[in-house]
């Protein structure tokens, strides 16, 4: 069987829940993540070859990173809000801060992590309740940043 790295080496992950960490300053579980990515423009050139023939080339363009998104049921922990409200006071050089989420496996076990530049929250909200439901209370946190990195 081939090893880890060959492409065929096992079974996908499987990820039970996630694990936020902010540089220290908070960590904090999440049952949702997504968002966690990048993509470039693409430019379209037109070229023509040497028989005359007209063609268009794809050339990348600007690399824009994606917006991460992580929900979970609301707790009595305020980290996040703290983490949110030193950018609605703009202090960015305290609210930028390098941090990771790690998917973890049913027994909390890393079996994914992406590493963010400079992240920073820029919207948090909280649950959307109704009296007659029995839906937990959920809030969301968006995290942009400026550039990633997958480890494991």
């Amino acid at each position: 069987m081939p090893t880890r790295g060959g492409g065929v080496d096992g079974d996908p992950l499987v990820g039970f829940t996630f694990r936020l960490d902010v540089g220290g300053k908070l960590t904090g579980l999440f049952l949702e993540c997504s968002g966690i990515g990048s993509e470039n423009e693409v430019i379209d050139h037109k070229v023509v070859d040497t028989n005359g023939h007209e063609m268009i080339r794809k050339l990348p363009g600007r690399l824009k990173w994606n917006d991460v998104t992580l929900k979970r049921g609301i707790t009595d922990d305020m980290a996040i809000w703290d983490w949110r409200q030193e950018v609605v006071e703009g202090n960015m050089d305290a609210a930028r801060s390098n941090c990771s989420i790690h998917m973890l496996d049913r027994q909390y076990n890393d079996v994914a992590t992406w590493n963010f530049d400079l992240a920073w929250p820029s919207k948090v909200s909280g649950p959307a309740v109704k009296s007659d439901s029995n839906e937990i209370g959920v809030e969301e946190l968006i995290i942009v940043h400026e550039g990633l990195k997958r480890e494991v």
